[in-house]
């Protein structure tokens, strides 16, 4: 939902919870605090925002994924545009992968020659998907963006009840195009990553531990990447949105390295996946007015 005001445009976040308007930054200078129902409003959309942030960043330490689909899925469904979503999400995981990076490193998770190539080839992909992304316009990526995040629903949901086989590891071979597809799609959609890397790498035989370890660290470089160039063409993520994503994801964060082990990752994914299949099914509906 979009509303005009001053010399930009408001999104307006989760206009069920009590009506308020998030606004863009740089849209224009916020309105002043009238009375205290005014501040206990900003309070409890902060408190949504980092409850997200919080959840998808264990989703995302224990699966190596998560974190950028389930924000960006939220935000598109709330009518943020692509560009703002992209922008706010990779803002955020800047803290949050570089927390969890640590994380992953103290644990032992890390394969350089996976980081490396991972890294390298993730932030071409994520410049040029940055650079595609403020250059068209936005109603026609929202579909185009819902649509992409819903196959990676479809990934999700698929990689958590295939069946486990032996193969040889080629994971080192399928770093480098997996991580320049991944960076771009994930420039573009604001999340995709993840889904895009481990699935391949894991399914070329890579020891999941290593590979989710790996994909964590290099996406804070990738996210970096694509701040950077949103940023130079003045796409600036939403302050409000960022700053409850950081404060949820960070909190989360240091446990990223060690939930491995403890939480199941099958029907969790599986769960992901459908959500994110749902909202995005929903996104569709609405934009061609079908529901």
């Amino acid at each position: 939902m979009v509303s005009r005001g001053c010399r930009g445009v408001h999104l307006c976040l989760w206009p069920r919870l009590r009506g308020r308007p998030f606004q863009a930054a740089g849209a224009c200078a916020p309105a002043p605090l009238r009375n205290r129902e005014t501040v206990l409003e900003l309070d409890s959309s902060f408190l949504i925002f980092a409850l997200i942030g919080f959840g998808a960043q264990l989703v995302d330490g224990a699966l190596g994924m998560g974190f950028g689909v389930i924000s960006s899925t939220v935000l598109l469904w709330n009518g943020v545009p692509p560009a703002v979503v992209s922008a706010s999400t990779h803002s955020a995981k800047l803290f949050t992968n570089g927390t969890a990076g640590v994380s992953h490193w103290a644990a032992g998770n890390i394969s350089r020659t996976l980081l490396v190539r991972l890294s390298l080839f993730g932030i071409v992909g994520g410049i040029l998907g940055g650079i595609l992304l403020v250059h068209v316009d936005a109603d026609l990526l929202r579909p185009l963006v819902a649509g992409y995040l819903a196959i990676m629903g479809l990934l999700i949901v698929w990689r958590a009840y295939r069946r486990a086989v032996d193969a040889p590891d080629h994971s080192q071979g399928a770093a480098a195009p997996a991580g320049l597809i991944a960076g771009f799609l994930d420039a573009v959609g604001g999340g995709g990553w993840g889904p895009v890397t481990t699935s391949t790498l894991v399914g070329r035989g890579g020891t999941p531990r290593y590979v989710i370890g790996s994909v964590t660290m290099a996406e804070f470089f990738v996210s970096v990447a694509v701040v950077i160039t949103l940023a130079s063409f003045g796409s600036i993520g939403d302050w409000n949105v960022l700053i409850g994503l950081v404060t949820g994801g960070v909190i989360a964060a240091p446990f990223a390295g060690f939930s491995l082990k403890r939480i199941p990752a099958r029907p969790l994914m599986a769960a992901v996946g459908i959500i994110v299949i749902v909202l995005s099914g929903l996104m569709i509906a609405r934009i061609f007015g079908w529901a």
